[in-house]
């Protein structure tokens, strides 16, 4: 049999056992998003003790199935196959045509900000920011491709600046953005973003300033590569996507093939944004969930002002994050006997766990973007005077099961570039399959929490805005 029939073979093989997996479902699961403060989540039918350990099993299942896939004649068709198209038919024609919806966009931001009703739920502030910037534009980012660099209204004001070129201290490397995504995350839930068109004006204001006047002082093409994260952001995000942007044009490429290049995560603070993508998404279900809403009474309780208490847990979780990964990259190395160093190691297998943040996003936001679609078409329609009941789709019973499937989806799609990466760096079929085992249990732990977190009954976070 061809490397490619039994790959064809096994991938039947593995969809027919996650179809069982689902099958077994009587129930539905509404992915939380309450911490978002613009929409309430849902309760799970399904026996919690069954689809976390077949959630967790068809991950390991999928592992062991990548495992068998040893030719690398097959390995390389996945990560290297290509449809190219030219570069300036797509770029040209587009570009300046989502410079001026991004420019536009932020004039909406702004003005309904200053003149339009200060009410989340109406107010194109609110709605565009988060439903259709973190919510639906991130989900065509990782989907389809990157439409960002072209659409970053920032950018677009900061190259017609004039600029002072000073040089970017290499010390620096990408921690300003994984700080900022940090506070970012941490103010979405502590200030009332979502509630108050006025607070969330001034926070962008505050980033405007910083970015442009940061842009300015670095160069816009430095600035927007290294330290912006909302760059970061859309970038690692887009490398999950079918379409990527290359020196020659576009190319179209299986979808998260893009994770196994070795030029996309090139330092440890780009480790350290792709582990604070997956902790904020897990975070955020965190604090909802009764137990994590316990946790944060009891913390309230014994004196801690809650404003400190979503930060200690925000950055103790991401802390965590942090060393349990590289205590997997320690494990892969003396498992693969190799010399390759822990840095390098840890640099190659980071960028597939963009597909899981993929995953987790999905999970947590295609049900809060389509609900509130048709509120942020009225509010961008009539800005300033928008309707005063504004309409939400209802999502269907079964929507649920499309959750589940993108977390599933998104941690054996993960695998399965893990296991690309490790052909890559290691020589010996056994020796890649044993540098995997490390990497495959913290994936397995991180698909059980975020089905836990799922499963859970959702509440409002205790001591916040409303």
């Amino acid at each position: 049999m061809s490397g490619r029939s039994a790959l064809a073979r096994r991938t039947a093989i593995g969809l027919a056992a996650a179809l069982a997996v689902f099958g077994f479902g009587t129930g539905v699961v509404a992915a939380s998003n309450v911490a978002a403060g613009l929409t309430t989540g849902g309760d799970v039918t399904v026996p919690t003790w069954l689809y976390l350990a077949t959630g967790g099993g068809a991950v390991g299942a999928s592992a062991l199935l990548t495992m068998l896939v040893t030719d690398r004649d097959v390995i390389g068709t996945y990560h290297d196959r290509a449809l190219e198209t030219s570069r300036d038919r797509l770029l040209d024609a587009g570009s300046l045509l989502l410079g001026v919806i991004g420019l536009l966009g932020l004039a909406l931001i702004v003005a309904a900000g200053l003149v339009g009703p200060n009410i989340g739920l109406v107010s194109a502030t609110v709605l565009i920011t988060f439903v259709a910037g973190r919510a639906l534009l991130t989900i065509v980012t990782y989907t389809v491709g990157n439409p960002w660099p072209a659409l970053n209204p920032w950018r677009r004001i900061a190259e017609v600046l004039p600029t002072a070129d000073e040089p970017y201290p290499s010390a620096f490397e990408s921690w300003p953005a994984v700080v900022a995504l940090l506070t970012f995350v941490w103010l979405e839930i502590v200030a009332p973003l979502t509630s108050s068109p006025d607070t969330l004006l001034a926070i962008l204001v505050v980033y405007s300033l910083f970015t442009i006047s940061s842009a300015v002082v670095f160069s816009p093409s430095t600035w927007f590569r290294r330290g912006d994260p909302l760059s970061l952001w859309f970038r690692l995000y887009g490398a999950v996507a079918p379409i990527q942007r290359t020196d020659d044009g576009f190319e179209l490429r299986y979808p998260g093939s893009r994770l196994s290049d070795d030029d996309l995560v090139t330092d440890t603070s780009l480790v350290a944004f792709v582990l604070a993508l997956v902790w904020e998404l897990t975070f955020s279900g965190f604090i909802v969930t009764p137990v994590g809403v316990r946790t944060i009474e009891v913390l309230v309780g014994i004196g801690l002002p809650p404003i400190l208490v979503y930060l200690v847990l925000l950055v103790g979780g991401f802390g965590l994050f942090w060393k349990v990964y590289w205590i997997a990259i320690d494990r892969t190395r003396e498992r693969a006997e190799t010399y390759l160093s822990r840095r390098y190691l840890g640099l190659r297998f980071a960028a597939p766990l963009l597909a899981i943040a993929a995953g987790y996003h999905f999970a947590h936001y295609i049900g809060f973007g389509l609900s509130l679609w048709p509120s942020l078409v009225d509010a961008a329609a009539m800005p300033l005077n928008p309707p005063p009941n504004p309409t939400q789709y209802a999502l269907p019973g079964w929507f649920g099961y499309l959750e589940i499937a993108a977390i599933l989806l998104g941690h054996v799609l993960a695998v399965w570039i893990a296991h690309t990466v490790s052909f890559d760096l290691f020589p010996g079929k056994l020796q890649a399959i044993r540098s995997q085992y490390p990497l495959i249990v913290v994936m397995v732990f991180f698909t059980m929490v975020s089905l836990y977190l799922v499963s859970q009954g959702t509440m409002s976070p205790p001591f916040v805005p409303s």
